[in-house]
């Protein structure tokens, strides 16, 4: 994902090992708060549309719109996950593409390939652990948003 044409094993370990980091810190952020907000609108969500289905008065329409409005809160937390992650991905796609172009730029104008390498595996490094220091603050915003969403 982020090695230039030209690289070695150890550059593209570097690259994966990174990438690892930050999978398994978003996979830890995502299963937290599927825990701790999402699985309680499930909850809500599955006994508001077991209610819709109790009344026997209301018509077939009423109880699937019924249905809708109990799963609008789980969607739009849903949607409101996934916008964030492809953000937070985009951003950091964003800063390891201006690495690949800093090294692309360093190996244009003669610097050596080693020195080259170093500099870039530097640079995903700091992309990297900048996006992680992200990434709690993303996670308490995410969590306030579900936790006004719940109610």
């Amino acid at each position: 994902m982020w090695a230039p044409a030209r690289q070695g094993a150890a550059g593209v370990a570097m690259a994966e090992l990174q990438q690892l980091r930050v999978q398994e810190a978003v996979d830890s952020m995502v299963k937290n708060l599927e825990r701790e907000n999402i699985r309680k609108m499930q909850g809500l969500m599955f006994r508001c549309s077991a209610g819709c289905c109790e009344d026997s008065q209301a018509s077939m329409q009423q109880v699937h719109q019924c249905i809708e409005r109990c799963h609008a809160p789980l969607a739009q937390a849903q949607a409101l996950v996934t916008s964030e992650l492809e953000k937070f991905q985009d951003r950091l796609a964003r800063c390891t593409l201006h690495c690949n172009d800093k090294a692309k730029d360093s190996i244009d104008a003669g610097s050596k390939e080693l020195q080259v390498k170093r500099q870039l595996e530097c640079c995903v490094t700091k992309c990297v652990d900048d996006h992680m220091n992200l990434i709690p603050t993303m996670t308490k915003k995410m969590k306030e948003s579900l936790s006004s969403m719940g109610k």
